[in-house]
């Protein structure tokens, strides 16, 4: 990793902390373009927003879906305090950038926060493949 690249991580870490001081989950991301030029900066907002999806990795996948075309966004790099969750995993593969660097993998956060309980909701699946699979069949072509 460069110091150009240390310090881009090291703003995002400076973003999660303005998150907490304002009541918020601590998480923060930028989206710097191919130059390392910083496009846009968000924090979690899932609190202040009455929001559970307001993650700042998920507002920058957005963003970025809509804002950029193809090719710029494969250039992109997001650069998080966190590792991104399942959800925002998917928003960012979805939205075409080129890279995440995070600070916080998902294990050391777990390690800095009370041991999880069992979410209570129950997943039954697969079921009815046949039938499921037809409006799916030939779309990711």
């Amino acid at each position: 990793m460069t110091h150009d690249e240390e310090q881009l991580l090291r703003r995002a870490i400076e973003l999660a902390a303005k998150s907490r001081a304002g009541g918020n989950p601590p998480f923060g991301s930028l989206l710097a373009g191919p130059d390392g030029e910083v496009l846009i900066e968000e924090h979690n907002t899932s609190l202040s927003d009455d929001d559970i999806t307001a993650h700042p990795e998920l507002k920058l996948a957005r963003w970025a879906a809509r804002e950029l075309d193809p090719a710029t966004a494969a250039a992109t790099t997001m650069y998080t305090s966190c590792q991104p969750c399942g959800m925002c995993q998917g928003a960012i593969e979805r939205s075409g950038l080129g890279r995440v660097v995070f600070a916080l993998s998902g294990e050391q956060l777990a390690t800095l926060k009370p041991p999880a309980t069992a979410s209570g909701v129950r997943l039954d699946g697969p079921a009815l493949f046949d039938e499921a699979r037809v409006p799916v069949e030939g779309y990711y072509l």
